[in-house]
């Protein structure tokens, strides 16, 4: 599948990732992030409106495992 496609099947963008209504989903949102695209959209966006460093910290390490899983 390609990024593209992976990004438009989840559907979401990154403030649904991000400030969902159950604070209980950001963690299965951030596993969920399937490319570098989304997932630097999704740096971008919590840069911006919050600057969570737990959360930059969770989209670092998803970054890893996506680069892992590429290699």
């Amino acid at each position: 599948m390609s990024n593209t496609t992976d990004n438009e099947s989840s559907g979401l963008s990154p403030e649904q990732r991000l400030e969902p209504p159950n604070i209980r989903l950001i963690d299965p949102s951030i596993a969920t992030i399937g490319d570098m695209d989304t997932l630097r959209a999704c740096v971008a966006y919590e840069n911006t409106h919050q600057n969570r460093i737990q959360i930059l910290r969770r989209l670092k390490r998803r970054a890893e495992e996506i680069r892992s899983e590429k290699a």
